[in-house]
């Protein structure tokens, strides 16, 4: 191995190995080092694609990321073309990879990707759901009062939402997800994707937290309808101002914050410009 090496990003098969796309078996051929999630998948993942490889593997997960991603990068350094494959996917999507990832673009290594199957974009395009906008938020927290801060925290986002979930974790996830989004917003449960057992469930939060109830098994991911865009009746001043306090607050200059509220309202933009100067003039000659 000479000169500088290359981190190759290796999407798996989300279930059926048939999606393998062709340069995967390739580059599981060409590979100095193969880092895997999960070793036994890997063994037999190359078994399925009738692939021999001479690589060294190694073990990446979460237990030993932190530890194992400076030799790894050290090893891109002397010129070895490393592997990353997770169980699933794409590897840094609700997988390892981002810390690895992270230390070679920080040490100005190559880094390349084999595209593959997406749990997230194939859940999207089965959903009947919008998919011209969306947002991916990867799993909740385990612990309920966070889960709802999370869910609270994008009450309001009107792009498509895209969550996995574990199975076992359904059903409270659901049963969440109805009580501040509302139990009439529409999602997608997508069990087993590409698998024998697929099955697509789309119906309202309420009515799909009541089927998982019941018990579901499999790889989960949700799909969320987006919030539905309030209407003039809907935003009373206070809210008006709230948004483009929140749109200043990331950086946006205040003409244009008054703008796009207005325009998410369906409000003329003299009426928003009214509500923040009246909440400014309130907080100035306000209780000293």
């Amino acid at each position: 191995m000479t000169g500088t090496g290359t981190l190759v990003l290796a999407g798996t098969p989300i279930g059926d190995t048939a999606d393998a796309p062709p340069r995967l078996a390739a580059e599981l051929e060409r590979a100095d080092v193969i880092a895997a999630e999960d070793t036994r998948r890997l063994r037999r993942l190359t078994q399925a694609l009738g692939v021999h490889t001479t690589a060294r593997v190694v073990s990446y997960f979460e237990g030993n990321e932190s530890a194992r991603t400076p030799e790894l990068v050290e090893e891109l350094a002397q010129g070895a073309r490393v592997l990353l494959v997770t169980d699933a996917g794409m590897p840094s999507v609700s997988d390892p990879g981002y810390r690895l990832v992270a230390a070679a673009v920080e040490r100005g290594l190559r880094i390349t990707a084999v595209p593959g199957p997406s749990a997230v974009l194939t859940a999207l395009a089965l959903s009947g759901l919008p998919v011209d906008r969306f947002c991916f938020e990867g799993f909740l927290p385990r612990k309920a009062g966070e889960r709802l801060g999370r869910l609270r925290e994008v009450a309001d986002e009107r792009r498509t939402l895209v969550y996995f979930e574990a199975p076992h974790r359904l059903a409270a996830t659901l049963e969440a997800m109805a009580e501040v989004f509302g139990a009439d917003r529409r999602a997608a449960v997508c069990r087993e994707l590409t698998k024998t057992y697929e099955e697509v469930r789309r119906d309202g939060l309420g009515e799909l937290a009541a089927w998982a109830a019941e018990g579901v098994r499999g790889e989960i991911t949700i799909v969320v309808e987006g919030a539905p865009e309030a209407g003039p009746a809907d935003l009373d001043d206070a809210e008006l101002v709230r948004r483009v306090r929140d749109r200043e607050e990331a950086g946006e200059r205040r003409k244009e914050a008054i703008a796009a509220v207005a325009a998410e309202a369906g409000l003329p933009k003299r009426q928003v410009f009214d509500a923040v100067v009246a909440a400014k003039n309130a907080e100035r000659n306000g209780p000293k």
